[in-house]
C-alpha cells in the first residue's frame, strides 16, 4: 500500500472509505487492534465535520516517522466557512449544527497530536497524529 492516501469527502460513503483506508494504512504499522479502532473513529469525526460544515473536502492519510517512531497522520482539509472561535469549537457539547458536539474534542482526545488552523470564509485544516507503540 502507498504511504499516502487521499480521499475526497463529498458524501456519507466517502466517510466510510476514509475510515477504511485509514485503518488499512495504520494496520501496516505496529498498532494494536484497539488503536486501529481509535484511528478509524477519529477519521470519522473529522470527515463528518467536513460534510456537515463545508459539504466537501479531503482526508489525506500518511505514514510518518519522528525520532525513530512510525505513526499515521490524518489531514482533514476543507474550503468551507471556517471556525469563528476555535476554543469554543473544542469544548465538549458545543455545536452549531445541532449535533452532540463531540467531533473535534473527541478526535483530539483519541489521537496523540492535534493541530487545527481555520480562517473564517476560507476553510479549516485539522492535523491528527497517532504514534505506534
Amino acid at each position: 500500500m502507498d504511504r499516502e492516501q487521499r480521499v475526497v469527502i463529498a458524501a456519507d460513503r466517502d466517510i466510510v472509505t476514509a475510515r477504511q483506508e485509514g485503518r488499512q494504512l495504520a494496520s501496516t504499522l505496529d498498532f494494536s487492534s484497539s488503536d486501529l479502532t481509535v484511528i478509524a473513529v477519529a477519521i470519522s469525526e473529522v470527515a463528518r465535520n467536513i460534510l456537515s460544515y463545508a459539504h466537501t473536502g479531503a482526508i489525506t492519510l500518511q505514514v510518518v516517522e519522528k525520532n525513530g517512531r512510525r505513526g499515521i497522520m490524518v489531514v482533514a482539509e476543507d474550503a468551507g466557512p471556517g471556525i469563528d472561535d476555535i476554543g469554543l469549537a473544542l469544548e465538549d457539547g458545543f455545536s452549531t449544527s445541532g449535533s452532540l458536539g463531540l467531533g473535534l474534542p473527541g478526535a483530539r482526545r483519541l489521537m496523540d497530536e492535534f493541530e487545527i488552523r481555520s480562517e473564517v470564509g476560507k476553510g479549516t485544516t485539522v492535523i491528527l497524529r497517532k504514534w505506534a507503540r
